[in-house]
């Protein structure tokens, strides 16, 4: 036996209710928000230029959306894994489900058990891999190619073969975020179609490694010092780890999203007083890649604590502006008054619990104190459906989409529970028919 078949007997195993069902729906609109309020984006120009959707095949369909809804940095994040599973997982399930005309409900099923996959691996690989690797892009194959595999009927064989070829073309480093550049829209991307072409040639016989995770020379040799193997099949009785993802409230990277949560909730008690000095108290991975206290793009403002604390602090909001260049100039005094550090506490509940803290000294001495256990949209502090609804709905006009056609949008997906063509719903060209270029932010 191996863990790719053991995994892959585990899903196969685990019921599926109406109810789960309708959470998956709720992922996939919130996913396909994301990749279309992307659209007037240069990084989406770019991708489609690359990759159009009208005159691709299933695999680059699956690329070009897998890149749109990773730009916005407003795709869910699963905390034990560090993954994003939504931005690789459903753009390979829905080119595959629309290029092969199949229904809502064998895909909203084959999204959860890519969602299972992707996290369970990505739970496994221990907290030293994420220092160089980007866990979503590592383990994202993983779970777009078991997604496919249930949409192309693969016995547990073939999907063992999907699942080894999958992770073989593993990669995603986090050297892109010292200069700005534009990859991680490229992790998603690749990631996504990867999954679509390892299964694809699983269908054919192509065979793949069945030990790719724990073999000699595979998956956790090469890119883990401290895999954990047994996470991958553990608590096979447990909720869909699709239910235990976060939903993103603010467009930026999710380890800032305690110490913002906290921050926020700061600004109204200060109302306005004037800020002396700071301290956030965080966990080792948010410091790791989010320490930045001098961002000199949006790209790196959305991964700076500082910035995004003291704007929180100032505005008593974040959205898509906070990143711009005249939001940058304005807290170019406030992000010095931040001061970052590990928090001991903290950082030993991560990665179950994403949390921080943040301490605010006034020029009149007075001191307020927050602190976050778990960041709105995660489990234990969810969005509702009409907050999810009311972000897709946001997200899609601010990409081009008109007002009406949002709506229907919305009502479709929510709808793909009751089995209606994925096709029909008219996504790629939706997505292949982008508004002119409003603004060139490079998001991330």
């Amino acid at each position: 036996m191996s863990l790719t078949r053991d995994l892959t007997r585990l899903i196969r195993e685990k019921p599926v209710t109406d109810c789960d069902l309708e959470w998956a729906s709720l992922f996939v609109l919130d996913t396909l928000g994301c990749a279309l309020g992307a659209l007037p984006t240069e990084p989406a120009r770019m991708l489609k230029v690359v990759a159009p959707p009208a005159q691709t095949d299933t695999a680059r369909k699956a690329f070009y959306l897998g890149g749109l809804a990773h730009i916005l940095e407003m795709d869910d994040l699963h905390r034990d894994s560090v993954t994003h599973p939504g931005s690789v997982v459903i753009p390979a399930a829905w080119a595959v489900a629309h290029d092969h005309d199949l229904g809502g409900e064998a895909f909203l099923r084959a999204v959860l058990a890519g969602y299972e996959a992707c996290c369970r691996v990505g739970t496994s690989v221990g907290k030293k891999h994420y220092r160089v690797w980007h866990n979503t892009s590592t383990c994202g194959p993983f779970g777009a190619a078991f997604a496919v595999a249930e949409l192309l009927g693969l016995d547990d064989t073939r999907t063992v073969w999907a699942l080894g070829n999958a992770g073989t073309q593993s990669s995603g480093l986090w050297e892109f975020l010292a200069e700005g550049a534009m990859s991680k829209h490229l992790h998603t991307a690749r990631a996504a179609e990867s999954g679509v072409i390892a299964s694809f040639l699983a269908k054919e016989g192509f065979t793949g490694a069945q030990n790719i995770l724990e073999g000699e020379k595979g998956f956790y040799a090469g890119l883990c010092p401290d895999p954990i193997p047994e996470a991958v099949t553990a608590g096979p009785e447990r909720a869909w780890q699709l239910i235990n993802t976060s939903i993103k409230p603010w467009p930026c990277c999710r380890h800032t999203h305690p110490a913002i949560d906290g921050a926020i909730a700061l600004h109204n008690e200060i109302a306005g007083e004037a800020i002396a000095r700071v301290h956030v108290g965080a966990y080792r991975a948010a410091l790791d890649v989010c320490d930045r206290p001098i961002p000199e793009d949006p790209y790196s403002a959305k991964f700076s604590l500082q910035h995004t604390v003291a704007i929180a602090l100032a505005d008593g909001r974040v959205d898509q502006a906070s990143f711009d260049a005249d939001a940058r100039q304005r807290m170019v005094g406030e992000r010095k008054k931040v001061r970052v550090e590990l928090a001991p506490s903290i950082d030993a509940a991560y990665p179950e619990s994403w949390g921080a803290e943040v301490i605010v000294e006034t020029a009149s001495g007075r001191r307020f104190f927050a602190a976050r256990h778990d960041a709105k949209g995660d489990p234990d502090n969810p969005v509702t459906a009409a907050e999810l609804s009311q972000k897709a709905r946001t997200q899609l006009v601010a990409g081009g989409t008109s007002q009406a056609r949002a709506d229907d949008l919305i009502g479709a997906i929510l709808g793909l529970t009751d089995n209606c063509p994925v096709r029909s719903l008219g996504l790629f060209e939706t997505a292949g028919d982008a508004p002119p270029q409003v603004h060139a932010a490079r998001s991330a």
